[in-house]
């Protein structure tokens, strides 16, 4: 069995600070880019299915980079893939100050769509770092106590994405295009120094190298949740992507801040319920068959939340009310999902395989990712915000499809 550098438990508690600090902070302008580049954009006349191009690469490029990121912060620690990745994404945030709104549709598009790549590569980086890295800092056989710091990480980041696409839409109406981009840099390069300075050498570092073969050798469990995981994701940024946004900005009149805050607010909250998940849970002494029951209780109830949705707006009721009344209510069952999910691939990982399996697992979730966002902009120009909302149903139909396979009890690894 490989072997793996963990935490010594005394150093758990500054180590899980930094790397939640250094999650918090590319989160943040994580969000803030992604809210400033559809705004700013859109403003410039692209149509939601060019908008939906934009971000492409960065979905693509989270496919690979979760797999041979996994593979490579085995090899060379996490904390030199969570260092790589806050600072690619200042490059790319830096690079994105040379655009020019002169600049004609063909040479705009593949330049923003090129470095939204690199900061798709930064933010898979960062991220399969951070989580990663959860799995070795806490003792081992805590389930409970991983379910919680699981849920702290994941929430509280969602929240801080929510605040990122407040900044973003805020930044882009006080300052800017450029100058908000310059200001995110400077928060990052904080940062980065942080981490370079503070984060454990050697965190995450298989003393026995793992082959690239391994990285999609699989158990079936893993198998099924990043298969689950994939429709998942997709359903959410189907609709959340860039068909709810515009909605808000053509169907309702809202301006940049309003559309800005109300998916701040969004993301918040979802952030906050995620945060709470095992508190609201049952939990097993195992870790992993009440928890996997629980799973599949909860995708069934937010399987029939978007044709709640449609059916709302298609006999005539407001539909202000009816948006934010459904998205209130899809982002808290989402958010218990999403905990859920981002436990139990910890669950049912070993810890001398955690990165590379948590890197399948989330090249899955960019996959779907990638997929939502191709459908959003397309469903939305065909069909509008119903048609996005639809598509979202039948994406989480197959996500509790495929969650009615996974194993529960003790041997379910």
């Amino acid at each position: 069995m490989t072997q793996i550098n963990r935490i010594d438990h005394q150093k758990s508690l500054p180590q899980y600070a930094l790397v939640t600090a250094a999650y918090w902070g590319f989160t943040l302008t994580d969000g803030a880019l992604r809210m400033l580049v559809l705004l700013h954009f859109h403003t410039l006349g692209y149509t939601p299915l060019q908008l939906a191009s934009l971000f492409l690469l960065y979905e693509i490029f989270g496919i690979v980079t979760n797999i041979t990121g996994g593979w490579l912060g085995s090899r060379v620690g996490l904390n030199k893939t969570l260092i790589l990745g806050l600072g690619l994404q200042i490059v790319a945030l830096m690079a994105l100050t040379l655009l020019d709104d002169s600049w004609p549709l063909v040479t705009a598009v593949p330049f923003v769509v090129a470095v939204q790549g690199l900061s798709g590569i930064a933010k898979d980086l960062t991220k399969m770092s951070a989580k990663s890295a959860l799995k070795l800092i806490i003792p081992a056989d805590q389930n409970a106590t991983l379910f919680k710091w699981v849920a702290l990480l994941t929430g509280s980041k969602n929240t801080l994405k929510g605040v990122g696409f407040f900044l973003g839409g805020l930044l882009l109406s006080l300052l800017g295009f450029a100058p908000a981009l310059w200001t995110m840099v400077g928060l990052l390069i904080i940062i980065l120094t942080a981490a370079m300075l503070f984060l454990s050498p050697d965190l995450g570092q298989a003393q026995k190298k793992v082959t690239f073969r391994q990285l999609f050798s699989k158990s079936h469990a893993i198998n099924l949740l990043s298969t689950a995981r994939f429709f998942l994701f997709g359903a959410r940024d189907v609709w959340f992507v860039v068909g709810l946004p515009l909605f808000l900005y053509e169907g309702l009149g809202w301006d940049f801040a309003e559309v800005g805050g109300v998916m701040a607010l969004w993301v918040i909250g979802y952030g906050l319920v995620q945060s709470a998940a095992p508190l609201l849970l049952r939990k097993s002494a195992d870790g992993r068959s009440r928890e996997v029951i629980e799973n599949r209780l909860w995708v069934f109830l937010l399987t029939t939340l978007p044709f709640i949705i449609v059916a709302g707006l298609e006999t005539g009721m407001p539909p202000a009310l009816t948006i934010l009344t459904g998205l209130g209510l899809f982002g808290m069952v989402f958010a218990v999902n999403s905990a859920l999910h981002s436990y139990l691939i910890l669950a049912f990982t070993p810890s001398d395989h955690v990165a590379v399996n948590v890197g399948f697992y989330y090249s899955a979730n960019a996959g779907g990712r990638l997929l939502g966002t191709l459908l959003s902009g397309s469903l939305y120009q065909w069909g509008g915000l119903t048609a996005c909302l639809i598509g979202s149903g039948v994406m989480l139909t197959l996500a509790f499809f495929f969650s009615l396979g996974l194993p529960t009890g003790k041997h379910s690894q």
